[in-house]
């Protein structure tokens, strides 16, 4: 697969899925387990759905991993989940390196340990070259801070105000390099978009599928891909005859 041309806008597959990973605390408790329970059997089901993601030919996948608001969490769960992420990057990421994956995050590296930064800065170096599928991790990530950090990087290139447009906004996002998403989902059926990918989503299409991320698989991955296909997507505009 090569990610150096973009199918038509109006392909039936999209070319970048974004996933809200949501319900992993509720699936827990339903079952009777501590909220980490579900954590961790959320991050084994990533393995499944990025497969599913690049058999699909689909190029891009963002996963929303932690939010600049999750930080409000108990420590015992931040620090839990912080070291999910280490085991996940120790466990997978040469795996992924062998399929062709390459990691981008956006966001934040701060608040991570050191030792935590550096080993996500590796796993990029890694697989920068790669280009069968490109998971972008939304780690420590905001759509609200995304847009003040453009603001504050504008001002202090003292970008013209008259040269503020669209194209040069987007040129400051964290997603620079990364097409706008096609199709967001986020799981557990709560329809809120939770501060996430504010600029880039305006005209994404959204799907609430209501299963919990742990048991998202790939037949409700295909579910959601069938029900964007079946979309109209008129970007503002009027459908054409």
């Amino acid at each position: 697969m090569t990610t150096n041309e973009a199918p038509s806008r109006f392909s039936k597959v999209p070319r970048h899925v974004a996933i809200i990973m949501d319900g992993n605390g509720r699936w827990a408790q339903e079952r009777g387990l501590p909220r980490m329970a579900g954590h961790r059997a959320g991050t084994e089901n990533l393995r499944t759905i990025i497969r599913a993601i690049a058999k699909l030919g689909i190029e891009y996948l963002t996963l929303y991993a932690f939010s600049t608001e999750n930080w409000s969490r108990p420590k015992t769960e931040i620090a839990g989940l912080m070291h999910i992420l280490s085991e996940v990057i120790d466990r997978e990421i040469e795996e992924l390196h062998a399929e062709g994956a390459r990691l981008i995050h956006i966001g934040h590296l701060d608040g991570l340990s050191s030792t935590l930064q550096n080993k996500v800065r590796a796993a990029i170096e890694l697989t920068r070259h790669n280009q069968r599928i490109n998971i972008v991790l939304a780690f420590n990530y905001g759509g609200r801070d995304e847009i003040i950090h453009a603001i504050k990087r504008m001002l202090a290139d003292r970008v013209n105000p008259d040269d503020v447009n669209e194209t040069l906004v987007s040129h400051y996002m964290f997603t620079a390099e990364i097409p706008d998403p096609d199709l967001v989902i986020r799981t557990s059926g709560e329809q809120r978009t939770s501060n996430f990918l504010t600029w880039q989503t305006v005209y994404s299409e959204w799907i609430f599928p209501k299963v919990y991320w742990p048991d998202f698989n790939e037949e409700e991955l295909q579910k959601a891909v069938d029900e964007y296909a079946r979309r109209d997507r008129r970007f503002g505009g009027l459908k054409e005859a």
